[in-house]
Formats: C-alpha cells, structure tokens, sequence
C-alpha cells in the first residue's frame, strides 16, 4: 500500500454512510476483492498496483491482495500482515488493526478466513485472471454480473453516480493536478521538439503531487488517432499537439483533461477556422447542461453545432437536422461528447453499459451514436466530461462506403484546404450541481 493512511474522521464517518446505504439495498452478504499486482516479466517486477475501484469505494483504501465482507452496514476486513522482512524492502508498513481502524471495520481477520465467511456471498467480477480464479474458488460458483451479482452491480452504480461530499473533494484535487499539467505542456510546446518531451513535462507535474496518471496520456500531432499512445514524433512549425492528460489521486479518483496547442503559438487561419467550431460546442454543451437534461440531447447538440461550423465553412452543406440525422457529422465528430468521471477515468465501465445508459436503454447503432458512452438524465451529483473534436481519419474519410454515402453533403475539394488539421479536442470535467454546473478544470484556458 502506497499511501499515508489519513487520519480525518470524517473520512471514516463517509465510507461507514456509502456502507450503510449499500445495505439498505442489499439483503446479502457483500464480498469485494481489491485485486493483485500483475508481474511484468518476473514475479517481483511487477506493474504499479490498482485496486479495484468497487473495493475503493467502500474501504477506501488502495490494500493489495486485501478483501471487505458488508454485511448489515458492517464492514469485516480480511488482510494478511505483512511479513517482517517486507520490512527490508518496503521499510515500516501498517498492520490490520491499524487499517482496520482507519476506515472503521467492525472486525479484522486474516485473509484464510475469509473462506468460512462466503455463504450466500454476491461480488463483483474484478479485472486480474488470479485475484478471479480466486472469486470464483472461494464463492464455489461462477462470478458473473447475472443474478444477485447483477443486482449488487446494480445497486452499487445508484450509489456511485452521485458523488457525495468525500469524493467530490478528491475529484477537485485530481482536476486542479491535471489543470497544472496542463498549463506546463502548454508551455513546454514552445520549446520541446518532440511529443515526448511535452508529455515528460506534464506527467512530471502530476508525479511531483504525489499523484499517477489516470489513464495513458495522449500527447500526440496525430490527433485523428483517438486513443494514440506513441509519443516519438517530431514537433514541426504548423503542427497541432492534442494533450489528453489526466491525474488520479492516492484514493483512486480520477481527472481527464484534454487540450489542443499550436506548436508555433499560433494557429494557422484554418486551423483557428476549425478550433472556433469545436470550442462553441464544448461551450454550447455545458450551457445547456443542469439536472433534469438529458446527456444524449447535449450530445446532439454538439454534433449540430459542429455541423453548423462546417456548413458554414463550406466543408458540409445541407439542413442541419437532415445532416445531424444521417450522421454526417460523425465524419468529423465520430465518437461521443463525454463520459462518467470518478473512482475510473471512464466510471464503471467494467459494468459494461450498465452504469452509462440509463434503465431499459440500449447502445444505438447509428454512426453517430454508437460509441456514446452515457445516455442518462443528468443528476446533481454527477460528474461528466464534455470533449467536442474534429479529427480527419484516413479510415472514415477514404472508406468508400462512407464516399458513396455522404457525397452529396461534403466538399471533398473544400476540405482538402484544412490538411493541416489532424485532430483537435477540447475536454473539461464538470459536476452537475443543483443549480447548473462547476467546471472542475475551469482554471484552464483554452
């Protein structure tokens, strides 16, 4: 464990309240496994440790190899004392009383006794294949999320989608991280020669508080390459850099930042043309947003006004609603405007679609829409990402079915006079409060 435990009480007192409302919609017993460090090439070479966020929540603790039982609103942890010669590598560790103590367990045991303890037990599946096998052992069935499991999925994702008051704080520390982050790349992009000296930099600010990354950054002039992870390419005068960096806390609570730089300090006339059009979506979207809304119309409401944008730059033609209707849009925009943001960068995904879309809603497999990943009302309490782009994919723009389709709306002539933007996105974190929004990362510019 890689973490000063804290010593607060009202961090105590707030897992002990998300217990206690997880028992009002539970009848049976509760077991969450944190999880196991994966080795990278020998056993103790191992990757950086991740604890399983559903464990987080509720121990509020990154505990390696370590497992809570709830049952009631009580909270029962299993964890092995280190052993005395940890001590030679790791120096001076916590013990299990301690830990116990600290996020208020009702009782503490070993972890061998946990197997006494697992009669008509529900779980989560968790994300490493031995930590599993071990689920599965232990509980003598199958872990899937179907049955009891499905409803504690379920009951577990009513709780998280409204962060209460312990959360919302650490949120606000990751997002002020990341906004640092940022401001250095910023800088760095005037100086550096390559995409990895600027991604040195902003992940060095997020290691000098103490923090990880939450995801993989992307820092990268091939912005059209979404989730790009390489990091080796020359920055040229006349480049974009799209940076989608976030920081995660030691409690495991995440920020994602994306922003768009000219590598001269300049846009060029087209490049500003097309970073005008994404910028009055991701403000249009957060204008618009409150409790009450639905996620899915702010979606849409980005993807007219990047088609508004483009109709008026010559680059698309048509109505707007016929337009936004066909999906030609998603030429350009394909992916969706945000996502959940908490414990996970994308919160909850491990649940599948169960945590993004709302009860009795299913993916659509529109063009345009397949890949939004929230379809909710918006709930005061929530947090949620809004990340507009413009991106030319090779992949969407040459496939000859989508040519034959959208021909009649684009001016493949007319685009071909923005070559020199590859990608751009811009992406802020914001809380749904009673009254409208916070922006969490508004100390940004753009």
């Amino acid at each position: 464990m890689n973490v000063i435990l804290p010593t607060d009480l009202s961090y105590c007192n707030s897992l002990r309240q998300r217990r206690e409302k997880l028992a009002e919609k539970s009848d049976n017993p509760v077991i969450l496994w944190s999880g196991k460090a994966a080795s990278r090439n020998f056993p103790a070479n191992q990757y950086p440790f991740r604890a399983s966020s559903h464990f987080l929540y509720f121990a509020g603790l990154p505990l390696e190899n370590a497992v809570i039982r709830l049952e009631a609103g009580k909270l029962e942890l299993f964890y092995d004392n280190p052993p005395a010669s940890a001590s030679l590598w790791h120096g001076d560790m916590p013990h299990r009383a301690e830990i116990a103590e600290v996020i208020g367990a009702d009782r503490h045991y070993p972890l061998e006794e946990l197997a006494g303890k697992t009669t008509d037990a529900v779980t989560i599946p968790v994300q490493d294949v031995i930590t599993y096998q071990q689920q599965c052992d232990l509980l003598q069935r199958s872990v899937s999320l179907t049955g009891k499991d499905l409803n504690l999925a379920q009951a577990i994702v009513s709780l998280r989608l409204c962060h209460d008051e312990m959360a919302v704080a650490e949120l606000r520390k990751a997002a002020q991280v990341a906004v640092k982050a940022h401001q250095a790349g910023r800088n760095a992009v005037l100086s550096a020669k390559t995409e990895a000296e600027v991604r040195s930099v902003m992940e060095g600010v997020i290691i000098a508080h103490n923090m990880t990354c939450s995801y993989n950054s992307i820092v990268t002039t091939h912005g059209e390459v979404l989730h790009n992870e390489q990091y080796h390419h020359s920055l040229q005068p006349g480049d974009l850099l799209l940076a989608d960096v976030g920081a995660e806390t030691p409690l495991g609570y995440a920020s994602d930042v994306t922003r768009t730089w000219a590598v001269s300090g300049q846009f060029s006339p087209t490049q500003k043309d097309i970073y005008d059009i994404v910028l009055a979506a991701h403000d249009n979207c957060i204008a618009k947003m409150q409790p009450g809304v639905e996620y899915r119309d702010i979606h849409l409401l980005a993807a007219t006004t990047i088609a508004e944008g483009l109709v008026n730059l010559g680059i698309v033609q048509g109505n707007l609603e016929e337009l936004v209707a066909r999906d030609a849009h998603a030429l350009f925009f394909p992916h969706g405007i945000g996502h959940l943001l908490g414990l996970d960068v994308h919160d909850m995904e491990d649940l599948g679609d169960m945590a993004g879309y709302e009860s009795g809603r299913v993916r659509s497999d529109r063009f345009g829409l397949k890949y939004l990943r929230l379809d909710r009302t918006l709930r005061s309490g929530m947090l949620v990402t809004i990340e507009p782009g413009f991106y030319q994919v090779p992949g969407i723009l040459n496939n000859p079915e989508f040519r034959n389709t959208y021909n009649d709306v684009i001016n493949w002539e007319r685009l071909a006079m923005f070559s020199d933007v590859r990608g751009i996105r811009i992406e802020d974190d914001v809380l749904i409060t009673d009254s409208g929004t916070e922006v969490l990362t508004a100390d940004l510019s753009y």
